[in-house]
């Protein structure tokens, strides 16, 4: 369950107090004491909620819909109980609470939010633009508005609103920072750096803006940000992740300078501010479970199940493999559409019982599937991968920890696509060490632990091209810089389609760039990444040990 109290909920009790929350109940029977006894149950489980004791506070809310079955205010509390837990029992109750009251704006923006982290984009546009009808002011309803377009490839409709929360609430932090990275993913550098520069000078989001402005550019020249940022550092009133983003950017601009020694001291520093502990034996054990379930009698015993359409086409691999630019060489044949990290197909893992969860057999879901089951999942997925380009032949869907997946693709989609990016693991594993991978990658706050994990998903790669030979198409992050036509090419032919020359300026492709390498893959290809690990070969160690014989190529 999720723990934290939405900041939605904050503000609908500036807006509607509980005490006062007549509208919220309905109205009590002559003579009856309901309505005051459930006003006074949900202020309890508010607190509750409050103080993390979740269950009781959910079983406050089932105690007021036993008896008001249609209870507006307990259907939205256990929606915010459910987010994060089970985000589509959460939807189902924000959407009772809305049904019942479609004139509140905070229902409208929650339910909006709730399909926004689910993906389902169209919904949530529909719900977040009601809340902005009912409530013009509401800037979380903009914001998250932005976001969702954002989302939905819509990245220059979301600009205006981010600038019209602005002009409601100027020092809204994470409205300037929604706005930055929507500028700079649609490559619109020179408004971004107004825009964090801007920040700056509010003093909003001062470590993060930082990161994100010595991102956009690579520098030849020590810039005047490395002394400011450096400045930051020397002060004490920083929360606690401020000095990760501090250090990231500091050893980022290093970097450039070719000060490397200086650069991994603040790499190594950011790591131990992260302070992330990953438990690589329990991924050991659920790599077996992978390699276990989904073995060839498996698959022998469910021939014609999924769906046969040719239309997904899944690029995975390790995180700065080379994903976002084999994407963009795809996605640039005018027969292509590039979904980017689309998150459906790992919402359908969790839900089938592919993560390994103590006290439970992995898989269970999966081994019961019926035909008829696995044709209506694999059509979920095509109906989300297919909401922004319905007539696209091929769709790209470039999650790289799809990785882990494959058994599930293979057996959803028998006849799609994979092309599986694979980079020297050390330049990939170092590349990883220094980018801003989000809190899903705790993997790569050691480097020890960073090699150890690279060699688990080696060890699984290895194993989906045993038993899938030929299927998985292997594109070398190497081999595709020294010869762009003809590994682009060789990509073409792989997806079943003909040549088209667009594919070789795959940098001059329109659209927003969701993605860590929103300034790379607007450049040409080039070579500074092929062998940078080499720069810092005396402080990687513990990465090159761990990786052992893989680290030798």
């Amino acid at each position: 369950m999720n723990s934290r109290l939405p900041p939605t909920w904050s503000k609908h009790l500036k807006a509607q107090p509980v005490q006062k929350a007549r509208p919220f109940a309905q109205p009590a029977k002559p003579g009856s004491l309901l309505g005051p006894t459930d006003d006074m149950l949900l202020r309890q489980a508010l607190e509750l909620q409050k103080a993390g004791r979740l269950p009781e506070a959910e079983e406050l809310c089932h105690r007021v819909l036993t008896r008001s079955p249609n209870h507006a205010l307990a259907l939205y509390i256990l929606g915010t109980l459910g987010l994060g837990f089970d985000d589509e029992l959460a939807i189902k109750y924000f959407a009772r609470a809305a049904a019942k009251e479609p004139k509140n704006p905070y229902y409208q923006l929650s339910l909006g939010e709730a399909f926004l982290k689910v993906a389902d984009y169209p919904l949530a546009i529909h719900h977040l633009q009601r809340a902005c009808e009912l409530k013009p002011d509401l800037t979380d309803a903009l914001r998250r508005l932005g976001e969702a377009y954002f989302m939905f490839e819509k990245a220059d409709v979301a600009v205006p609103l981010y600038e019209k929360a602005l002009e409601i609430d100027p020092d809204n932090a994470f409205v300037r920072t929604a706005l930055a990275n929507t500028l700079v993913a649609l490559g619109r550098m020179d408004e971004a750096t107004v825009c964090l520069k801007e920040s700056i000078d509010r003093r909003m989001s001062v470590p993060s803006s930082y990161n994100t402005l010595v991102a956009v550019r690579k520098f030849s020249a020590e810039p005047p940000e490395l002394k400011a940022i450096l400045d930051e550092l020397q002060k004490t009133a920083n929360p606690a992740d401020e000095p990760y983003q501090l250090h990231m950017a500091a050893g980022k601009v290093l970097d450039d300078l070719g000060r490397h020694d200086e650069a991994m001291d603040h790499f190594l520093r950011a790591a131990t501010n992260k302070g992330f502990d990953f438990d690589i034996e329990s991924y050991g054990r659920q790599v077996d479970a992978w390699i276990e379930l989904f073995n060839p009698e498996f698959f022998a015993a469910r021939v014609g199940y999924g769906d046969p359409s040719e239309t997904p086409v899944f690029v995975l691999g390790m995180p700065r493999s080379g994903t976002t630019l084999t994407e963009q060489i795809c996605s640039s044949h005018p027969d292509v559409h590039g979904a980017g990290e689309h998150s459906k197909l790992g919402r359908v893992a969790v839900a089938n019982g592919l993560k390994l969860q103590p006290g439970r057999p992995l898989g269970r879901p999966v081994m019961s599937m019926t035909r008829t089951q696995s044709k209506a999942l694999a059509g979920e997925y095509l109906s989300s991968l297919r909401l922004n380009a319905p007539e696209a032949l091929r769709i790209v869907d470039k999650m790289p920890h799809n990785f882990e997946l494959v058994g599930l693709i293979a057996l959803l989609f028998p006849n799609a696509r994979i092309v599986h990016c694979v980079r020297d693991p050390v330049d990939n594993c170092f590349s990883c060490f220094t980018s801003n991978l989000n809190d899903a990658h705790k993997y790569n706050s050691d480097l020890a632990v960073l090699g150890l994990y690279y060699r688990e998903y080696d060890r699984l790669m290895r194993y989906w091209k045993s038993i899938f030979p030929g299927r998985i198409l292997e594109n070398r992050y190497e081999d595709l810089v020294s010869d762009q036509e003809g590994q682009s090419r060789r990509l073409v032919e792989h997806l079943g389609l003909e040549w088209h020359d667009a594919c070789l300026r795959f940098f001059e492709r329109a659209g927003s760039v969701r993605t860590l390498s929103h300034w790379q893959v607007r450049q040409p290809i080039y070579k500074s990444s092929v062998k940078r690990w080499k720069h810092y070969e005396g402080r990687l160690r513990p990465l090159i040990d761990a990786l052992g014989d893989l680290a030798e190529g």
